[in-house]
């Protein structure tokens, strides 16, 4: 099952047990899908959609501390409710092992050398853990094994 249509079906099970919260945030998250594909004017693929989830997270984690340092407890949690329900349609998450692993097939693979195959390099490890791995620690990691 492709992910846009288990989303669609944890709608409609949302939906049928009048989870309004969880409906809230599912809806949000498939309007910023359809966004997204008018947008390009094409139907999104699971890595395309799990790319508009990453956005939604961060935008979550954003607002989260916003809320905290404000004082604003009750919006807090309402946003951390929404990063545990878009949590579910992320892949599982690469342990920092398996990251320098790839990392290190991927400078192979790529034949880099030094900073200047960054490049190279992170559009490697973009789409093979897009999803599962920070993308800013594995930079700051390729940026590492380059440099020395």
């Amino acid at each position: 099952m492709s992910l846009k249509n288990r989303i669609n079906e944890d709608m409609k099970a949302a939906m049928r047990a009048k989870e309004a919260d969880r409906l809230g945030t599912i809806r949000l998250l498939l309007a910023a899908i359809k966004q997204r594909e008018v947008d390009e004017r094409r139907e999104l693929d699971d890595v395309a959609i799990t790319g508009v989830i990453e956005k939604m997270l961060k935008q979550r984690r954003d607002s989260i501390f916003q809320f905290e340092q404000g004082g604003r407890q009750d919006l807090a949690d309402k946003e951390k409710f929404e990063v545990r329900v878009l949590q579910e349609y992320m892949p599982k998450a690469l342990g920092d092992e398996e990251i320098q692993a790839a990392v290190i097939a991927a400078i192979s693979s790529q034949g880099a050398r030094g900073p200047q195959d960054m490049g190279k390099v992170m559009a490697v490890l973009k789409g093979e853990l897009a999803g599962r791995a920070d993308m800013g620690k594995v930079s700051a990691l390729v940026k590492a094994k380059l440099s020395s």
